[in-house]
C-alpha cells in the first residue's frame, strides 16, 4: 500500500494564518513527507477563490523539488480543460528535470462553476476540451512532434524542447461519479477518486473499485491495485476522542468553504466512515479494509481548515510509524496463513 499527501490549501484571508505562512507550513510539510516515507506529495490547483490558493501547481512542486530527494511530486489535479496543452506539457517536462524524474501528473477536466466562469469556458465544451488535451500533453510528454487540427488547439509540426526524465510520466485521471471508473478502466488509464465527493459509505469504495477492476480487465490490463489512488481526509491521535478533539472544528470549517459540495460535518463524515479519522489502531483497520478492495495507493489530506501545524506533523509521524507498520505485519499475517 502506498501512502501519500494530498494538499488542497484551502486559505481563510479572515482567519490568522497569512497565504505566505500557509505556503511555509505546506512545503514544510513536503520535506517531512520526504523523510518520513510517503511516496508522493499531490497538489490541487484552483483559482479565483480561497477554496483553494495554489493556482499553478507546476510553481508550487518546483519549489518542492529543490527541497526533496526521494519524495514523488503530483499534481490532483491539473485542470487540462483551462490550459493551453503545449504550456501544460512544457511546464511539467520542467517539474520532472528539475526534480529528477519524480513527477507524477493527476488530471481533470474541473467542476466549479466560478472557475469556469472566470476563464470563460463552456462547461458543456469541458469534456472534449479535456479529451483533446490529454492526448496532446501525453504525446508532447512521451517527445512526439505533433501536427493534428483540433477542435480548440491546432498544432503544425510542434515539439517541446524539454524533455522529462522519465520515460513515461504517470498519469491519473480524476474522476467524481461512479460510473465514470469503468470507463477510465476500459481506456486503459490510471484512475484518482475523492470518495466523500463520489460516493456515500466506505464500503462503497470497494463497488466503485470493482467496476475499474472491470473495465481494465475488459481491456486486457492486470495491473489493478496500484492504478487507482483515493484521497481521504485524514487526522491520526492517541485516540478516536482524541482525533475529534483535534480536528473536528478543522474539518468542519473545510467543509463549510467548498463551494457547491455535499454538506457534511464531523460527525457524518465519521457515519459514513469516508475519512482516516481515529487512533493508530482506528486508522490501521480501515487501511486493512481499503488494501482487501484491492487498492494500493491512498492519498491522505492531513492539512485543513486551519489545523495547526504542530498536530498536522504529528499525524503524518503516526501514521507512517505506528499504522503502516501495523498494515504492513498484518499484511505479512494474511499472505502467510
Amino acid at each position: 500500500m502506498k501512502v501519500s499527501i494530498f494538499s488542497v490549501q484551502d486559505h481563510h484571508p479572515s482567519r490568522e494564518r497569512t497565504l505566505p505562512q500557509l505556503y511555509d507550513e505546506v512545503l514544510r510539510q513536503g520535506v517531512l513527507a520526504d523523510e518520513l516515507g510517503y511516496d508522493t506529495f499531490f497538489v490541487a490547483e484552483h483559482h479565483f477563490h480561497e477554496y483553494g490558493a495554489v493556482p499553478n501547481p507546476s510553481v508550487f512542486l518546483a519549489s518542492l523539488a529543490q527541497r526533496t530527494t526521494r519524495l514523488r511530486l503530483g499534481t490532483a489535479i491539473s485542470i487540462l480543460t483551462f490550459h493551453n496543452p503545449l504550456t501544460v506539457a512544457e511546464s511539467y517536462a520542467m517539474v520532472d528535470v528539475l526534480s529528477n524524474g519524480r513527477l507524477t501528473l493527476g488530471v481533470g477536466s474541473g467542476y466549479l462553476k466560478h472557475e469556469f466562469e472566470g476563464f470563460g469556458v463552456e462547461p458543456a465544451e469541458k469534456r472534449d476540451r479535456f479529451d483533446e488535451n490529454l492526448e496532446i500533453v501525453e504525446r508532447l510528454l512521451a517527445g512526439e512532434r505533433i501536427t493534428r487540427a483540433g477542435r480548440f488547439t491546432t498544432l503544425d509540426d510542434v515539439a517541446i524542447n524539454v524533455r522529462p526524465i522519465q520515460q513515461e510520466v504517470p498519469i491519473y485521471v480524476a474522476i467524481l461519479r461512479r460510473e465514470a471508473a469503468y470507463h477510465v478502466g476500459r481506456r486503459g488509464r490510471r484512475m484518482l477518486f475523492v470518495p466523500y465527493a463520489s460516493v456515500d459509505h466506505f464500503d462503497e469504495i470497494g463497488e466503485l473499485l470493482a467496476e475499474f477492476r472491470r473495465g481494465r480487465e475488459e481491456a486486457g490490463f492486470t495491473d489493478h491495485a496500484e492504478s487507482a489512488a483515493i484521497t481521504l481526509h485524514t487526522h491520526v491521535a492517541e485516540t478516536d476522542d482524541e482525533a475529534r478533539r483535534e480536528a473536528e472544528d478543522s474539518f468542519n470549517l473545510y467543509v463549510a468553504t467548498r463551494l457547491y459540495a455535499k454538506s457534511a460535518v464531523y460527525d457524518d463524515i465519521i457515519r459514513s466512515g469516508l475519512s482516516l479519522f481515529g487512533s493508530v489502531e482506528t486508522v490501521a483497520a480501515k487501511v486493512m479494509r481499503l488494501r482487501k478492495m484491492g487498492l494500493g495507493h491512498v492519498l491522505t489530506l492531513q492539512n485543513f481548515g486551519l489545523l495547526p501545524e504542530p498536530l498536522v506533523q504529528r499525524s503524518m509521524r503516526l501514521m507512517m510509524e505506528e499504522v503502516m507498520p501495523r498494515v504492513r505485519a498484518a499484511e505479512t499475517r494474511l499472505r502467510a496463513a
